[in-house]
């Protein structure tokens, strides 16, 4: 086996190691540098069509470098080290360099990291606007739209999941190349201790008001309702997003994520939210330390039976699965909304910079098998191309249902925190001060407007 994992290696080091190689590097805009396949200008006619795959080196000891941030024990972890093995398998002379990241690691270092020459061959981002749009307008990542095309990836990625792929010249989602691909869809949801609910004579609830129903009556046995890591930015961002989609509707979400039209932050989606969860929080639901708990903290304290729910997303289902043996569990959607937030999952993509790109495209292709998606979908995930007939647990059936449901009605609103670089420290600090108190739902709209719109302004 030649998996070289390397997990432990301080992850400083390797910033410091390319902060070194950057200031080394000439800098330059995207339309100054050849396209990497432009053929070189002759007089002579090509001999042959170029075709997208690249042309891999002879008679050299090759490296593919992966580096992620899905630990092995959730369904998208599992099945991309499926993908590894198999991998690894048809390929007895390629050593694979494999780095499991945190997701704040590469979301704090992977623009600085695509502009050297040290990116890894395969590298998982966050997907939207202010993350892969960015990146793609900026010329880092590798248009993959012909090697798509060739290998029948289109096929198997229908159009509402290549939305998070491909990025427009401004670096706005929804149309242009395609940058990456997605492997799995993914959404939030309620997780909830069906052994606690049951406890307290609850019921799961099909409406909003029956929803803090149950959240109040914990509140008045003692107990908080819902676990919440606030403290790590980005969870609260959708737990508020959840409750603004109660007034939202289609042209609102494709006005705020695709920059299709102005958007009231005053108005009646974003006020709901903002005054919803303002009340949320006032009636205890999250009690009185979100802010000092990390998510990791939260999610381990639900699945060691210490909160009756947690709002938050199907990629914690595999792992739910594996570290929850003491009560039974279940999922719901908010009830009583058409629009939940969620998407295609995260963008494995191709550096633009990347030493082994041919590699590359072969181990995407295997993140699309069919086996790799099935053992996806029987770890908990939800897969895009899996043999549906060798689903064995219910559990998982009823996540596929769930995300099935929300498709079927055109009701994936994406993540709140998209539209533009930076914005989910702003949303997500802004949320901060809701939890403590600090700022009013109305100075909290406030907040998050201004940034959306100078960015929005930028683009035209």
């Amino acid at each position: 086996m030649q998996i070289k994992l390397s997990k432990n290696l301080p992850f400083i080091f390797i910033v410091l190691a390319l902060l070194l190689a950057l200031s080394a590097c000439q800098s330059g805009s995207p339309s100054e540098t050849p396209a990497q396949d432009e053929p070189a200008q002759s007089e002579e006619p090509a001999a042959e069509e170029a075709t997208v795959e690249e042309a891999a080196p002879s008679g050299e000891d090759r490296v593919l470098k992966i580096w992620h941030y899905e630990p092995e024990d959730n369904a998208i972890g599992a099945a991309w080290g499926k993908a590894m093995d198999d991998f690894q398998a048809s390929h007895p002379d390629v050593t694979i360099e494999f780095e499991l990241k945190t997701f704040e690691q590469i979301q704090q270092t992977a623009q600085m990291i695509l502009n050297t020459d040290e990116v890894p061959d395969v590298m998982e981002i966050n997907k939207g606007n202010a993350t892969a749009g960015l990146y793609a307008s900026q010329g880092l990542l590798t248009d993959l739209t012909d090697v798509a095309a060739e290998r029948g990836w289109n096929d198997l990625l229908g159009t509402s999941l290549q939305t998070t792929a491909r990025y427009d010249e401004r670096g706005i989602m929804g149309s242009g190349p395609l940058y990456g691909i997605t492997t799995y869809g993914e959404f939030v949801m309620v997780y909830y201790n069906k052994d606690m609910f049951a406890e307290y004579g609850l019921e799961v609830p099909t409406t909003l008001d029956e929803f803090e129903a149950v959240a109040d009556a914990f509140v008045e046995a003692g107990i908080i309702p819902i676990s919440l890591g606030a403290s790590s930015v980005w969870p609260q961002t959708q737990n508020f997003y959840e409750l603004a989609l109660y007034e939202a509707d289609r042209e609102l979400v494709e006005a705020y994520q695709l920059f299709k039209d102005d958007v009231d932050f005053h108005g009646p989606a974003f006020t709901f939210g903002a005054e919803r969860f303002a009340e949320h929080i006032a009636k205890g639901y999250y009690g009185d330390n979100a802010n000092g708990v990390i998510q990791d903290d939260a999610t381990a304290a639900f699945a060691q039976g210490k909160f009756p729910m947690i709002i938050t997303g199907s990629w914690m289902f595999g792992s739910f699965q594996g570290q929850i043996t003491d009560f039974d569990w279940g999922i719901f959607l908010l009830p009583g909304k058409t629009f939940n937030t969620g998407s295609g999952g995260n963008l494995l993509v191709v550096p633009e910079n990347a030493q082994n790109k041919d590699l590359a495209y072969e181990f995407l292709e295997l993140t699309l098998s069919e086996d790799v998606q099935t053992l996806m979908a029987n770890s908990g995930g939800i897969p895009v191309n899996a043999d549906l007939s060798q689903i064995e647990d219910e559990k998982n059936q009823e996540l596929i249902e769930a995300f099935s449901t929300i498709v079927a009605n055109d009701g994936l609103a994406f993540y709140p925190d998209w539209p533009a670089p930076g914005y989910m420290d702003v949303l997500g600090g802004s949320i901060q001060q809701l939890i403590d108190g600090s700022i009013t739902p109305d100075a909290f709209l406030d907040q998050i407007a201004a940034p959306w719109q100078d960015y929005k302004d930028s683009l035209e």
